[in-house]
């Protein structure tokens, strides 16, 4: 199976065809050390900007399907590239779209090169989809803001050099840049995918506001529109480097004198573990050529993209680690990395359960 092949469907141009044969060349030249998630992800910012990969994450007029590409091989080949990757784009998103433009010139470049490493800061102890139950609060303070509360589940949390921080403030929420000497981000996360993750606390932090006040709210959202259909990008690479080790696998393990991809069982699993991962990208790239080439919004797109890719990834991966048996249990084998990193997936950028009530809204309206 050619897994390059729909780099050829209508949705890309020639540009992004070009793209994807520089991304896989330059990230299978790649190996680092899962174990430290810190330095690893570290590691991949400075060489992705090195590289120039990251100027698509931080862009005036971002492109989603070369991002979404990007992702996409990213992941089939290392999940934690796809992190590093993509948290500089939703990290800076905010300034990108509303910044000031002495914003832009103190935190963009740096982000672009790989320099500077972005946190988005949305959610909290008791706040995660539900953005209006927003605790953090922010006052005046002179020419500039103090911010107060705390924010969880922050990915970069712990080495990012800033936060852009969603507060409530005069008029609602609102959007501000934390340098991270400002916060407390020593207590940090542990999940089941080796990500650089922490819970931030504010106490007088200074802050810098984004835009207007009151207009945070529709600024996540906004970011959150570029960034919700490269979720499935990712999906799609992890779904993808499954299918793959579950082919290989199911041509040579033995099973009953025969191989096990002989058996109709197996080639029903993998019919399905296939047909699901190109729906997944019609879904995805239709959602991104939308927004790129017809300039159309695509909150309902993106939210079916994000939410069935997601949704698919994580049933094509279950479903190789039960071709593969014991072995796909075994800590370090591809499949069980694929397991514990897609996982994640179906709940950051809006669970699941939050992109079907968008969807609805969206044909209700």
């Amino acid at each position: 199976m050619d897994r390059f092949a729909h780099y050829d469907w209508p949705f890309f141009d020639e540009r992004h065809r070009l793209l994807a044969v520089e991304v896989e060349s330059w990230i299978k030249r790649k190996s680092i050390d899962e174990k430290d998630a810190d330095s690893s992800c570290r590691y991949f910012v400075r060489e992705l900007g090195a590289a120039g990969f990251l100027k698509h994450c931080v862009s005036a007029e971002p492109d989603v399907r070369s991002i979404a590409l990007s992702r996409e091989i990213f992941a089939y080949h290392h999940g934690l590239a796809d992190f590093a990757f993509v948290m500089q784009g939703l990290g800076s998103g905010p300034i990108m779209l509303a910044g000031t433009e002495a914003q832009k010139k103190a935190w963009l470049p740096r982000v672009a090169q790989g320099e500077a490493i972005a946190a988005f800061a949305l959610s909290e102890p008791d706040a995660g989809s539900d953005v209006a139950a927003l605790q953090t609060a922010a006052v005046r303070d002179g020419s500039g803001w103090k911010l107060n509360g705390t924010k969880t589940w922050i990915s970069n949390g712990g080495i990012a050099d800033f936060y852009v921080t969603f507060a409530r403030a005069e008029g609602g929420i609102s959007a501000f840049i934390v340098d991270a000497g400002e916060v407390d981000a020593s207590e940090r996360i542990d999940i089941i995918a080796p990500h650089p993750m922490a819970t931030v606390k504010y106490r007088n932090s200074r802050a810098e506001l984004i835009g207007e006040a009151g207009q945070g709210f529709k600024l996540a959202m906004r970011t959150l529109d570029i960034f919700r259909t490269t979720v499935a990008g990712a999906a799609l690479g992890f779904a993808r480097r499954a299918l793959a080790e579950a082919l290989a696998r199911a041509k040579d393990r033995p099973m009953f004198g025969r191989k096990l991809a002989d058996l109709q069982m197996t080639q029903a699993k993998l019919a399905d573990m296939a047909t699901g991962i190109e729906a997944a990208a019609l879904l995805a790239y239709r959602s991104g050529w939308l927004r790129d080439a017809k300039r159309q919004e695509v909150t309902k797109e993106a939210a079916m993209a994000k939410m069935y890719a997601t949704e698919t990834a994580q049933s094509v991966v279950d479903a190789a680690v039960q071709i593969f048996g014991g072995l796909g249990v075994k800590s370090g084998h591809p499949v069980e990395r694929l397991y514990r990193e897609v996982r994640a997936l179906r709940i950051y950028e809006g669970a699941t359960e939050v992109q079907k009530v968008i969807i609805a809204r969206e044909l209700l309206k």
